[in-house]
């Protein structure tokens, strides 16, 4: 009897986010088929078949997509969603650019603000599977990832700024990668969490090391993705910076699809709501509310400064980068706002950070000196 062909699904790449779409195919007994990561093969091949004045994110996705297609993908998944973030457009045109290249049959579209619904419904169409539980197992085992590699993420920023072996955490993570790549179910996540920190803490830190405390918001993909970003995390790593990214997918998956009754705390988009004001009252679209909303967080959290990075063109965080003047002068808090797209180059970049990186520490200084004179005037 000939084997079923198995078809195979390919996705945009975002940060480790590939792993856990991987996870759900692979539940489903279908073909994750991932692309080769974001490369400038994959930046001009997007470039080229992309509208002039669309952003970085868009241009990397469609490169992703025609490598994926090229190299074998029956079909490639595009997440969408409503509102007035261009991001709710970008499915259409796409859609019409593979068509003119002769693809158009091998586009799909999810949109996650349906929730898990949403999520159910697309795991339908690319099936045709009249089985719930095996659907959701798909989400459930994806969300566990989800979760499982932002922690991993988390605890590669924390040993990256202190590490005294250059290189040692980041090859320690890849590592840890391959563990939560490898695990089969929640429970076998869980373990590879387990194991992965434990083999993260043996790496050799300096633990009185001085370390600036920063937050890195903006355009949820520029955030995430290591190409995009040209790893800014990890470059802010080797000058002794400890990174948390404010936007994850993990929290994304908290105010977008897992219910109200399983969520623990406030989630970013309940605190965007409440800190943003009264710089930004409402939702203007993709995540300007958040960012503005993240420079009050880390003001609250005693943040050494604050890092925000956008694609170019895009309107929603263009608008809170015209908020940010104003918020410097009531927070008192170093912002730095970087602007990607396909021209940015790499040394102009670096130099930006290092001179950012120079005033957060001689801001820290001041504040230790000044804090240092009241002590003693209290003697």
């Amino acid at each position: 009897m000939k084997k079923e062909k198995k078809i195979k699904v390919s996705f945009p790449h975002m940060g480790t986010v590939y792993i856990a779409w991987a996870a759900a195919l692979e539940k489903l007994g279908i073909e994750a088929h991932v692309p080769p990561y974001t490369s400038r093969k994959t930046l001009s091949i997007g470039t080229k078949y992309s509208p002039e004045a669309i952003c970085l994110p868009y241009k990397l996705i469609l490169g992703n997509f025609i490598e994926a297609i090229e190299g074998g993908a029956d079909y490639v998944s595009m997440i969408t969603s409503p509102g007035i973030c261009r991001l709710g457009e970008y499915g259409k045109s796409i859609y019409n650019t593979l068509k003119e290249l002769g693809y158009g049959e091998k586009y799909i579209e999810l949109n996650l603000y349906d929730g898990i619904k949403g999520m159910y419904n697309y795991i339908s169409l690319i099936t045709n599977s009249h089985n719930p539980i095996k659907k959701l197992n798909a989400i459930i085992i994806a969300i566990a990832k989800v979760f499982a590699l932002d922690k991993i993420e988390d605890c590669l920023s924390y040993y990256r700024a202190r590490e005294i072996n250059s290189g040692e955490s980041e090859k320690k993570f890849k590592k840890t990668l391959e563990l939560i790549k490898n695990a089969k179910t929640v429970r076998e996540t869980n373990k590879a969490v387990k194991t992965a920190l434990s083999e993260m803490s043996k790496i050799k830190i300096n633990k009185e090391k001085d370390v600036l405390y920063v937050d890195l918001t903006g355009e949820i993909f520029l955030v995430l993705d290591y190409f995009a970003n040209q790893n800014i995390c990890r470059e802010l790593g080797k000058m002794g910076v400890q990174v948390r990214r404010s936007l994850t997918v993990s929290g994304f998956l908290k105010d977008a699809i897992i219910p109200k009754w399983f969520r623990k705390g406030e989630t970013h988009l309940e605190r965007a709501y409440r800190l943003a004001q009264p710089y930004l009252m409402r939702d203007i679209g993709g995540d300007a509310l958040e960012c503005v909303s993240d420079v009050m967080y880390a003001k609250e959290k005693g943040k050494d400064g604050i890092i925000h990075i956008s694609p170019f063109t895009c309107m929603p965080e263009i608008m809170s980068q015209n908020i940010f003047p104003k918020m410097r002068e009531d927070v008192n808090i170093p912002i730095l706002s970087l602007i990607m797209d396909e021209q940015t180059g790499k040394a102009g970049y670096l130099t930006r950070l290092e001179a950012f990186v120079d005033l957060m520490n001689r801001k820290k200084m001041k504040k230790n000196f000044d804090n240092s004179l009241v002590e003693a005037s209290k003697e």
